[in-house]
């Protein structure tokens, strides 16, 4: 990404300022506290990381001191959130990422990462439809005996998120809210299962010893475990929506970056404490993503692992609607700002939600998951593999843009305060912003090194490089696009980052 230094307040006859009343602008005050945190919190799919994520890290990894990793985790994140929180107070845009790292970085940075951005949440929520159809399609083989393709309960879950996308946030609020809640509520109740009834090494601490983070599968194991916070970012995309941003927003990312940090460091402690840590990476390996329901078969019985496989499809549908509400508001922001068509820029009339977001990121979805269902008809290899790939490939090419984003935001936020004058002021937050920066490059350098462990590929694939090549492919087209707009549209590339701040200036130019 590019610096550049011309973030000047925009001029106001472009055209803006004709369009009509909040078209340009989220409606306020529709999230407080509860129902930010909510919609936050969902993306993070807690169930789909204990029962997917975690034991995939112990199988393929052999990493025993999974929690202790999530500790690691979250200490990088909360210093990241430091700076990152403090930016929210100056800027309230729907971009969040892109719009910080505009006005840290300049508007062809920033315009770079609004395609990445655009790019990596789409990746993320597309490739939920790939597990969520096949647990879908298993539960109907499973209790009522009928044999579904995988992409049919896909596509129904792409048609119902879109329909929602249309609703107000409250109401999107309200769903993700009650599903989160149970969601957790039974995997505590493994956590106190697993703890009071251990496997044969009882209550063992082992996990949580610096010696189990030994070997070369620690970086690729930082990968899995980082992609599990992907959520708590998304806090100040809904900044526009709030009654006190600078706040609310703030106080969200610290609940959700330390709740998450603190809740999948001892689930995936529970469930070494369950097998025994010397048995929990073959026992992974033998069970894969059935390992938490073999162990909750065992100590809670069939009932409740059947809720719990029913969960676990509700679950992943939070995380849709979570998702897919972030890539709406995204295009909503590039849209207003002139990255995208004026079109993506106006809230619906009735709701007051990025209506034509959240038809693009619809259409998206219908015809990635149509594209994998063509893939499935082919008579030749494992049937399974389309619905693999959609969720490994996308889910990890969304993973590293976040992670690139995140540490692009970090660098943003010592620039930022620097060129205000307040380095002296806000010293400490760049000094953590500059760590988790650091820390972040890393991931991603790793997250790049390994793309094949991370996807599945054999050694030499081609996928090595044409995946995360996706996310190197937008960061270029963004700048390609913000150069042009700097030379051809000034007024335009003033703009990006600016949100409905460039709005309310506009207003009051031509009232």
């Amino acid at each position: 990404m590019t610096t550049d230094s011309s973030r000047t307040s925009p001029p106001a006859a472009d055209g803006i300022s004709t369009f009509k009343g909040q078209e340009r602008a989220l409606r306020a005050d529709r999230l407080g506290t509860g129902g930010l945190l909510l919609s936050v919190l969902a993306a993070t799919a807690p169930l789909m990381v204990v029962a997917g994520v975690m034991p995939t890290t112990f199988a393929v990894m052999g990493i025993v001191g999974q929690p202790l990793l999530f500790v690691v985790l979250g200490v990088v994140l909360i210093l990241f959130s430091v700076g990152y929180a403090e930016m929210s107070r100056h800027v309230h845009n729907a971009g969040a990422f892109y719009a910080y790292i505009s006005r840290g970085l300049g508007g062809t940075a920033g315009a770079s990462a609004a395609l990445v951005a655009l790019v990596a949440y789409n990746a993320l929520q597309v490739g939920i439809y790939g597990i969520f159809g096949f647990e879908v399609s298993g539960l109907f083989a499973t209790y009522a005996d009928v044999e579904i393709a995988w992409w049919i309960p896909a596509l129904v879950a792409a048609l119902a998120v879109g329909l929602l996308g249309w609703l107000k946030i409250d109401v999107n609020a309200r769903v993700l809210g009650v599903l989160l809640v149970i969601e957790v509520l039974l995997v505590v109740i493994f956590d106190v299962a697993a703890l009071t009834d251990p496997g044969k090494e009882g209550l063992s601490l082992h996990a949580f010893n610096p010696d189990t983070l030994t070997g070369a599968g620690v970086g690729t194991a930082l990968c899995f475990c980082i992609a599990a916070f992907l959520g708590f970012e998304q806090a100040p995309v809904y900044a526009e929506e709030t009654s006190r941003p600078h706040v609310l927003v703030p106080r969200v990312m610290f609940f959700a970056v330390g709740g998450v940090a603190v809740f999948f460091a001892l689930s995936s402690w529970a469930l070494t404490v369950a097998t025994g840590p010397s048995a929990i990476v073959g026992t992974s390996q033998k069970q894969s993503a059935g390992l938490l329901f073999f162990l909750t078969e065992s100590r809670l019985g069939g009932t409740f692992t059947d809720v719990l496989h029913v969960l676990f499809v509700t679950g992943m549908f939070a995380a849709l609607l979570s998702f897919h509400n972030v890539v709406a508001r995204y295009a909503f922001a590039m849209g207003r700002e002139g990255l995208l068509p004026a079109a993506f820029g106006r809230t619906s009339g009735s709701s007051g939600a990025p209506g034509t977001g959240s038809l693009l990121q619809t259409v998206v979805a219908v015809v990635v998951v149509a594209a994998f269902a063509v893939g499935d008809d082919k008579p030749a290899g494992d049937p399974t593999a389309p619905v693999l790939h959609l969720f490994t490939w996308f889910g990890n090419i969304g993973a590293l843009g976040v992670i690139v984003l995140m540490a692009a935001a970090s660098l943003s936020v010592v620039v930022f305060f620097v060129r205000r004058g307040a380095a002296g002021a806000q010293a400490w937050r760049l000094v953590t912003s500059a760590l988790a920066g650091i820390a972040l490059l890393v991931i991603a350098g790793y997250t790049v090194k390994d793309f094949e462990v991370l996807v599945g590929a054999g050694p030499g694939s081609s996928l090595s490089w044409v995946l995360p090549g996706i996310i190197g492919l937008a960061a270029l087209a963004g700048v390609v696009l913000g150069l042009v707009l700097r030379a051809r549209a000034p007024e335009k590339h003033a703009r990006i980052g600016l949100g409905n701040e460039a709005f309310q200036l506009d207003k009051a130019a031509s009232s």
